[in-house]
């Protein structure tokens, strides 16, 4: 019984974790193609993993330049189901022992949150700017190219061994389906069978450090897996804790490999460079990148996410203006050439709010206004707020009508599909009580596939 038990979980566990892969990898050609026969490809997965002889798929290799010059591996979707599945199951028992101040690849973090720690310790440190400070910001040269993976199999091993101890009696995962599936992942090499693409040319002025076709056998992961994300917070916890409990620094805070330690003595923060040094390459045989260590005082502004912190204040960076200003020119020139499709005027709309969504955390009215108070775009979009957020002008909108033929809100739909816009939209507003729209629609995008197919 406890053996049926098991198998009924991993099969409830594998299909969230399937809803969740899917979340951000939508009509993509590798989750098409898997969605294709759902159900059979599911089980297959379910029963090779069941059987203990999954073996990871080859991926995709490619080289982008936003917002750094990076080699990126895609695994297959199938792939992916299980990065999300290993997820769920060990993310939790670490969560409790990271620091507060990591802020990458956790429920509640990410860069928002990192830039507002970041101004929360210099406002500590410094007791709201009427102090001095300065502030220590350090990175490592090629990280994820230089993790150990025997070194990370171990750390992970430990935290599992730990979890499982204090759960006593209580109920635990599957702690040798867990392990099975880190040793599928942590000791595949990605680079051996994936598909390249592109040309030559693009990894030309990436340096050695930063791509895994260079890194020695046993030795780095693939930049592009959820799992690696997990991975590397892992790995480096272990200095999160050495800065936090050996050396007592109280102002620390680390996105992925780039972390930062504010202080009110200078010479103090001179001498914690050696130490971190030491440590990285004795316990965890990583590197500082010896052109990525800057130490100023806090007034002079610092440059962290893509925010460039200052007192009283923070403003976007560069980097972040310039890639907001090539959109805003790059939609324009597309709405230049004519009317766009109702469906393309959705997904420029979804640019626009990306991006004004990340600048209003900052002062950026002045650059938003800049790019945006006579810009052609207005023609088809309206904002409001200040610039914060966009939206479709009404007579590019399709309106529909509800059950009882009276005119409701406009909405854009698809070229293709619009009838199950509609009938999702009826059925809400008729009191079917939809909590998931999106769940909704998929369900009704499969059976009309159904019927087409009778």
């Amino acid at each position: 019984m406890a053996e049926c038990y098991k198998r009924q979980d991993l099969l409830t566990d594998l299909f969230q974790a399937y809803y969740e892969a899917r979340k951000k990898k939508r009509n993509t050609a590798s989750q098409l193609a898997f969605e294709i026969d759902l159900e059979h490809n599911l089980m297959e997965l379910y029963e090779q993993i069941r059987d203990r002889n999954y073996t990871p798929s080859p991926g995709v290799c490619f080289v982008v330049n936003r917002p750094v010059k990076r080699e990126i591996f895609a695994s297959d979707f199938r792939d992916r189901v299980v990065h999300h599945l290993l997820y769920n199951y060990i993310s939790p028992m670490f969560e409790g022992r990271m620091i507060f101040d990591s802020y990458s690849c956790r429920r509640g973090k990410g860069t928002s949150q990192g830039i507002a720690r970041l101004e929360h310790h210099i406002r500590s440190c410094t007791q709201n700017y009427r102090y001095s400070a300065y502030i220590l910001k350090l990175d490592l040269r090629g990280y994820f190219m230089s993790i150990r993976k025997d070194r990370l199999y171990d750390l992970i091993c430990k935290g599992l061994e730990r979890y499982r101890r204090s759960r006593k009696q209580k109920e635990c995962p599957d702690m040798e389906l867990i392990d099975f599936l880190l040793r599928q992942i942590i000791f595949r090499n990605p680079q051996r069978d994936c598909r390249i693409r592109g040309s030559a040319e693009d990894w030309e002025g990436l340096p050695p450090t930063k791509s895994l076709f260079n890194s020695p056998e046993g030795v780095g992961l693939p930049i592009g897996d959820l799992t690696s994300q997990l991975f590397s917070n892992i790995y480096l916890g272990e200095l999160d804790g050495y800065v936090k409990r050996v050396l007592r620094c109280k102002h620390y805070g680390r996105y992925v490999d780039d972390f930062f330690i504010v202080h009110p003595s200078k010479r103090y923060l001179k001498e914690l460079i050696p130490w971190i040094r030491e440590f990285l390459k004795e316990e965890l045989e990583l590197e500082l990148h010896p052109d990525k260590i800057e130490l100023q005082h806090y007034s002079r502004g610092v440059a962290f996410l893509g925010a460039y912190v200052r007192p009283y204040r923070k403003y976007p960076s560069k980097r972040t203006a310039g890639f907001f200003r090539e959109a805003v020119h790059r939609l324009e020139k597309e709405s230049s050439k004519g009317k766009p499709a109702p469906e393309r005027l959705r997904k420029m709309l979804a640019v626009l709010n990306s991006y004004q969504g990340h600048l209003k955390h900052f002062r950026s009215y002045a650059l938003l206004d800049r790019f945006l108070r006579n810009s052609p775009l207005k023609e088809y979009f309206y904002f409001t707020g200040g610039y914060r957020k966009a939206g479709i002008r009404s007579r590019f909108l399709i309106p529909i009508k509800d059950t009882y033929g009276r005119g409701k809100e406009p909405e854009t739909f698809p070229e293709t599909g619009g009838g199950l816009w509609i009938i999702a939209y009826i059925v809400k507003i008729a009191g079917a009580g939809i909590v998931n729209k999106h769940q909704y629609m998929y369900e009704m995008y499969a059976y009309e596939t159904e019927s087409t197919n009778i």
